[in-house]
């Protein structure tokens, strides 16, 4: 990556340089190919520009709604900022374009000319062109009045008509507009003899044409033709739990940029669709809607997949992902099952118990949508593909539930009353009647061939029950499917990604996003308060039963919080850190992601867990049951829209007037909870009762019997064999046995027998991924070597939670752990996830 040049040394902000209050992009064409031999993707991508109403680049120019009260004036428009003046390499002038990559030539000859300001990072950029749409037959048959001599002063500007026509064509017709789009997209570039510009600086890439001076006079159509680095920071390029070479975006913190240059502000929301080359033998998903059949593409030994979304999103939530996976079915394949017996690569398969989190390796969930997908930041939507090995069509699985007993939530009078929009116009599924009675939409699992047993077992069989009981709690699913992949154990995951809580970013995530990126706790907290709920749903447990389970689990994450917030720094626990000013931009619409780059924003969980608990604190104050109502209503209101924290809070205080009464104002929850560091009062005290819930009054019974079996083999000798005494041990579920293992892990010594007793006992080595990593510390804590096997597993299979794992093992100055932690990182470096790695390093090296 380039030098830091215009990013200020002193933070860890993230630029968003898109000058989107002058220009946004309206769609994306892009057209890639999957290069595994060399680690890149090459291609083009044509943007379709509209230029924002009633805006100059002069100062003092007027602005449209997107006017913010923050004027910190983007550097590339009023030139007081220093800009990067180290000089990069200098690509080949190519076509009609024109590279200048020197930062001090590109500003001093700008002679007063619009720059389209683009999010890039990492790519090589070796052309930039106007794509001529007069040449598309299409066009003019379609919008014949854009060339009539009728058409007045639009004819003098025919390439601007013809893309303000094509953009501005009503939802009801968005299949014609995409055959448009990608006609549009394959037209040579423009033969007027004008010149395109383009510089790329550490976190941009900048265009301008010789004399336009307003975004209104810019092409309307550009071409960028570029490569991606093996390095760069969007796309990982790893190996699966088979060893075959895979490639897919990871939930960077710079998000796309470093795939294909884009606008990254959230508001800068658009459609695209996307043509991917790829190995035959290789399947690609990605976020778009309805099935990529691939097609042979001419005489090579690649296959071409075709994606679109029609809801307007933000370019971050593109996704791709591209690999040797196989469809999961309800039976695994008779020419696959010795090589799921004898996946090695893959370690042991978990235990399957009643909780559906049990996974060695981090899991991804992905949803899909008729009008579109989108995905929130490190949760990608992937669309589905063919077996290779079997036939063309991959079968969705439809599961109707109708014979399982679970209960139906009867949203007819909502669709009866009518469902009035307030998005922009595209095909959504909130208008339709039958998208309200669908319960359970079509799903499909995709993972490594080894991985086949255990996803059918611990993944397909559970999403129908997940699924009807997300459409129980919020209604109408945003997304006609949902696709399920099995990623490599390097991709950057906390454990936090189980099914419940990735189905429920559909809603708040997805549908329905954060317009500030600061406020992660809408989309996280949300679906790790939603989660809960969901879960109880698809169990069908009792009130009774709920409420204990909810108490447990509040429990486990209070402890959790609490730990984080002891060991972090203050500005890192604040959910709203830009306060007053969330949301807003400076005048050409660019902003930063406040601490977007710490080194150690990506191993918090803040965002997810105080935002879970004021959302609890919320439900206590008004009900559960009205609180999951009000999540209905607000989206149904909110559906296709980005939004603040006060939107959500304002609605919640306007719909419960008496939260106003006992002192609940919006300045108090600001105050309390999402601008302040550290932990509200309401959490210490709810805590105490949590505590004394029944799930962790048994648990606390288990450990004094853990705690007496340890005592017992203290100042014993060793010469005879002794008979271990008979204890009954409570099963205990995996919450539970989480509980357990943290408050072992308070005790100063625990013997060598009671270890080897408790890793029997609760087959501790099979447990999902947040047991294991407590059973890991333990071991550590006690140098209980004969586990240490245990630990190596967990560090290769669950990178990302193995983190502060290493760390225990470095501060023992144990030379035997030591020697583990360096072992483990050896045989994973090439494949961790770059921040991981670095962190890692830091500890180990």
């Amino acid at each position: 990556m380039d030098p830091d040049g215009d990013l200020n040394p002193d933070t860890n902000d993230l630029p968003l340089r898109a000058n989107t209050n002058h220009i946004l992009v309206r769609h994306y064409v892009l057209d890639l190919t999957v290069h595994f031999d060399s680690k890149v993707i090459s291609g083009s991508i044509v943007l379709f520009l509209e230029p924002r109403s009633g805006v100059r680049t002069e100062a003092g120019g007027s602005q449209d709604g997107f006017t913010s009260k923050y004027k910190e004036v983007d550097a590339l428009e009023d030139g007081k900022k220093e800009l990067e003046t180290t000089t990069t390499k200098v690509v080949k002038m190519c076509g009609d374009a024109e590279s200048i990559q020197s930062s001090s030539l590109w500003h001093t000859t700008s002679g007063g000319e619009f720059t389209l300001v683009l999010d890039c990072c990492d790519l090589d950029v070796s052309k930039v062109e106007e794509v001529d749409v007069t040449s598309v037959a299409a066009m003019l048959s379609r919008f014949p009045e854009v060339t009539s001599k009728k058409s007045g002063d639009v004819s003098r500007k025919p390439q601007a008509a013809f893309i303000q026509n094509l953009i501005s064509m009503p939802s009801s017709q968005w299949r014609q507009q995409h055959q448009l789009f990608s006609l549009c997209g394959r037209a040579p570039g423009a033969q007027d003899g004008s010149t395109l510009q383009f510089h790329r600086d550490r976190w941009s890439l900048q265009v301008r044409k010789n004399g336009v001076t307003s975004p209104q006079e810019f092409p309307c159509a550009l071409r960028i033709c570029y490569e991606t680095k093996p390095a760069g920071g969007s796309v990982r390029w790893t190996k699966d739990q088979d060893n075959r070479v895979c490639v897919y975006t990871a939930g960077s913190p710079i998000n796309n940029r470093a795939l294909f240059p884009c606008q990254e502000p959230p508001v800068a929301m658009s459609t695209w669709q996307a043509t991917v080359r790829a190995p035959s033998e290789c399947v690609v998903l990605m976020s778009g809607e309805e099935q990529a059949v691939p097609a042979e593409d001419g005489d090579t030994h690649f296959l071409t997949w075709n994606y679109y979304v029609t809801m307007p999103m933000p370019a971050s939530t593109f996704t791709l992902a591209v690999g040797h996976w196989q469809q999961v079915t309800a039976e695994i394949p008779p020419e696959l099952e010795k090589g799921v017996r004898d996946g090695t690569d893959c370690g042991k398969t978990a235990k399957l118990g009643p909780e559906y989190g049990q996974w060695t390796e981090a899991e991804r969930v992905s949803r899909l949508g008729s009008s579109s997908s989108e995905v929130v930041k490190g949760s990608p939507l992937q669309t589905g593909s063919r077996d290779q090995t079997t036939c063309v069509d991959s079968a969705f699985c439809y599961s109707s539930l109708e014979d399982e007993g679970l209960s139906v939530t009867d949203y007819s009078g909502m669709v009866d009353d009518g469902i009035s929009c307030s998005h922009g116009d595209y095909p959504c599924r909130f208008t339709e009647r039958s998208a309200w009675s669908q319960r359970v939409i079509p799903h499909r699992v995709f993972s490594p061939a080894c991985l086949l047993q255990k996803a059918q077992m611990g993944v397909l069989k559970l999403l129908p029950q997940c699924l009807a009981a997300a459409h129980a709690v919020l209604g109408v699913h945003p997304f006609p499917r949902l696709d399920v992949l099995i990623v490599p154990a390097g991709f950057s995951s906390l454990g936090m990604a189980r099914i419940c809580h990735e189905i429920s970013h559909s809603w708040f995530g997805l549908v329905i996003g954060a317009r500030d990126w600061t406020e992660e706790w809408i989309s996280e907290g949300f679906a790790t308060c939603l989660e809960d709920i969901i879960w109880a749903q698809a169990q069908q447990l009792s009130l009774e039963e709920k409420t204990e389970q909810f108490d447990l689990k509040a429990l486990l994450r209070w402890r959790r919080l609490s730990d984080e917030l002891q060991n972090s720094k203050e500005e890192l626990q604040i959910l709203r850190p830009n306060m007053e000013k969330t949301g807003q931009v400076s005048e050409s619409g660019s902003s930063t992601v406040k601490h977007a780059l710490n080194p150690e924003k990506p191993f918090m969980q803040v965002h997810y867990l105080k935002g879970y608990f004021l959302l609890r604190f919320l439900a206590s104050q008004v009900g559960e049951q009205q609180f999951i109502e009000f999540f209905q209503l607000f989206v149904k209101k909110y559906h296709g829209h980005l939004i603040l924290s006060q939107d959500f809070l304002q609605m919640l205080l306007i719909s419960f007037p008496g939260m106003e009464r006992k002192g609940l104002t919006l300045g108090a929850i600001h105050g309390d909870w999402l601008d302040q560091p550290g932990i509200p009062k309401w959490l210490y005290e709810r805590s105490a009762v949590w505590s004394q819930a029944r799930l962790v009054e048994e648990v606390k019974a288990e450990v004094v019997k853990w705690i007496l079996l340890s005592q017992s083999h203290h100042g014993k000798g060793r010469k005879r064999k002794r008979m271990e005494p008979k204890v009954n041990y409570k099963e205990l579920t995996s919450d539970q046995l989480v509980m357990l293992l943290e408050l072992l892990l308070e005790e100063s010594e625990l013997s060598v027998a009671s270890l080897r007793a408790l890793q029997r006992t609760y087959s501790l080595q099979n447990q999902d991924a947040e047991v294991r990593h407590r059973w890991c510390e333990l071991v550590v804590k006690h140098a209980y070597a004969q586990a240490y096997g245990d630990v190596e597993h967990f560090l290769i299979h669950d990178q990302a939670m193995g983190v502060y794992l290493y760390g225990e093992l470095m501060v023992q100055e144990d030379p035997e752990q030591q020697a583990l932690a360096r072992h483990c990182l050896s045989l994973v470096q090439g494949e961790m996830d770059q921040s991981a790695r670095r962190v890692v390093e830091e500890m180990v090296l």
